[in-house]
């Protein structure tokens, strides 16, 4: 089934109230933002997406796969259900390199493109200040570098339409290089965030509040200009940081800082 978008139809908050949000659509190539406080429901709205849900969970919210219920065979299934989460405390335990990864995976999904391995690696090289390797070894990667091939991986082999984002602020990745990878792909985003950088790139933002979906905000030309500016600052701190790790001196021209107009 090619899955071209999914809706969520409202159920009820924590209190027992309806959700203000009645219903809200997604669909591919489009990056929808989760946020609000700590404990207002955010990774449950997540939860219920993953687990394609039917009035079946706390929140008793339904979701559509094109406009539809989905069959019952997709959601027993995980294969079938084609849904791909990141967070940034994943990690691969895998003792195998790179290279043997990324083949693996391909052949498991079918893909037998050629240069299929530099391809992945190369995407990853752009979301990350650490070079990845074909012949490094998974459990040496950093956290950094595990999460860059992660979204290159997803993005490039992984067949999963819909793409579920926990809180990658503190992933050592440049964040909104990756999201713009992944919607690039034709991917359905929903990314938990708190960061700005991420919030505010996004097409629109749920806002949850007391387990319930409070309202929906499109973001403004003016929003995704300053998630740009804001990104540029982002991305020096992370070469900074890569400099140090490095044991490399910092000079104060190093923290010269000339954000564009």
């Amino acid at each position: 089934m090619e899955i071209r978008e999914i809706t969520i139809i409202g159920g009820y908050d924590k209190n027992g109230n309806p959700e203000p949000v009645r219903e809200v659509t997604i669909k591919r190539g489009e990056i929808v933002g989760v946020v609000g406080p700590t404990g207002s429901g955010k990774s449950n709205l997540i939860s219920d997406i993953e687990q394609l849900a039917q009035g079946d969970t706390i929140s008793k919210r339904k979701i559509l796969v094109n406009g539809k219920v989905p069959p019952i065979e997709m959601r027993r299934d995980p294969k079938k259900r084609r849904i791909a989460q990141l967070s940034q405390n994943m990690n691969f335990l895998a003792d195998m390199t790179v290279e043997e990864f990324i083949l693996m995976h391909a052949k498991s999904r079918g893909v037998y493109r050629e240069n299929i391995v530099d391809e992945v690696i190369e995407l990853a090289n752009r979301l990350t200040g650490e070079p990845i390797k074909k012949d490094y070894n998974l459990t040496i990667l950093s956290g950094g570098q595990s999460r860059s091939l992660m979204v290159a991986d997803v993005a490039v082999i992984s067949d999963s339409p819909i793409v579920l984002i926990d809180e990658i602020e503190n992933a050592g990745i440049k964040k909104h290089e990756a999201l713009e990878l992944l919607a690039g792909y034709g991917k359905i985003v929903l990314v938990i965030t708190h960061d700005p950088v991420l919030a505010l790139m996004t097409d629109r933002r749920i806002v949850m509040r007391s387990g319930g979906m409070q309202k929906i905000v499109e973001t403004t030309e003016e929003e995704k200009e300053i998630s740009r500016r804001i990104n540029e600052v982002d991305n020096w701190l992370l070469s900074l940081r890569e400099k140090i790790r490095l044991g490399e001196r910092l000079t104060y021209e190093d923290v010269t800082l000339a954000v564009k107009e």
